[in-house]
């Protein structure tokens, strides 16, 4: 199988409304993709995939946003029919959704493990699923996790614990659907400069974070920027197919494995 580029193609990205998935969205658009299918949970996050898709449009592209939970199966389903029902078929699928909780292990609730569990882990296996059966032949599968998978620290447990799963529905996905041509990999960012990450913080420990990779001082803000996780993920989904079935950290030196 030759290269490829983003150029013509049909990408569905789950949760590509705002932060990572949105800056996903805007650059796929502007490097030539035909068409993107912009995935949003709530209506709270209505007008950010407005926002973005409007700013696809704007580029010539095409683009359309649907609502869904994810962790709902018919959903996930549901997502991936639409956008085959508009564009015709679907050649690349990112899955960017997730949550964060951060608490001592011993103030976990059985509450927070199932909802945590829901969001990053059975959406995720779902999502991958549908995106084996609905891709083309030929494909690309993409998933975000978290680079504390490399990690050994508190307060994290069920965060990095329920995004662990995907490390190996990654490889069983990849051996499934290389029959097909399909690559299928996971992407691991260090703290990145975004709401998401911020939200979880105290300024201390924002602070030990932005100078803690191998490479900080010689970045904004010393924390993995939206646009090196993009442009690395572009790679995978074109010119790096041939990588598959793994889960790449990419944190500037902040963990490995």
């Amino acid at each position: 199988m030759t290269a490829s580029t983003i150029q013509d193609k049909v990408i569905v990205i789950g949760g590509g409304a705002k932060n990572l998935g949105g800056a996903m969205a805007r650059h796929f658009a502007a490097n030539g993709a035909r068409a993107i299918v912009v995935h949003y949970n709530s209506d709270s996050t209505r007008g950010d995939a407005e926002d973005t898709v409007s700013a696809i449009k704007a580029t010539g592209a095409q683009a359309i946003a649907v609502q869904g939970d994810l962790t709902k199966v018919d959903q996930v389903r549901r997502l991936f029919d639409e956008a085959i029902k508009t564009f015709g078929h679907i050649d690349i699928a990112i899955n960017t959704t997730g949550m964060v909780i951060k608490k001592p292990f011993g103030d976990i609730a059985e509450s927070d493990y199932d909802h945590i569990f829901a969001i990053n882990s059975k959406a995720a296996f779902f999502f991958m699923q549908e995106a084996g059966k609905k891709l083309v032949d030929g494909g690309k599968l993409c998933t975000i996790v978290t680079s504390l998978l490399g990690a050994f620290t508190g307060y994290y447990s069920i965060y990095a614990g329920s995004k662990a799963p995907v490390e190996h529905f990654t490889r069983a996905a990849a051996r499934e659907f290389g029959e097909r041509g399909i690559s299928v990999t996971a992407v691991a960012p260090g703290p990145m400069e975004t709401p998401f990450f911020y939200g979880q913080e105290t300024p201390e420990s924002a602070a030990y974070n932005q100078t803690a990779a191998a490479l900080s001082k010689f970045t904004r803000t010393g924390l993995t920027e939206p646009q090196d996780i993009v442009t690395l993920v572009q790679y995978l989904v074109t010119d790096g197919w041939w990588i598959t079935g793994q889960t790449i950290l990419a944190n500037g030196g902040y963990t490995t494995k």
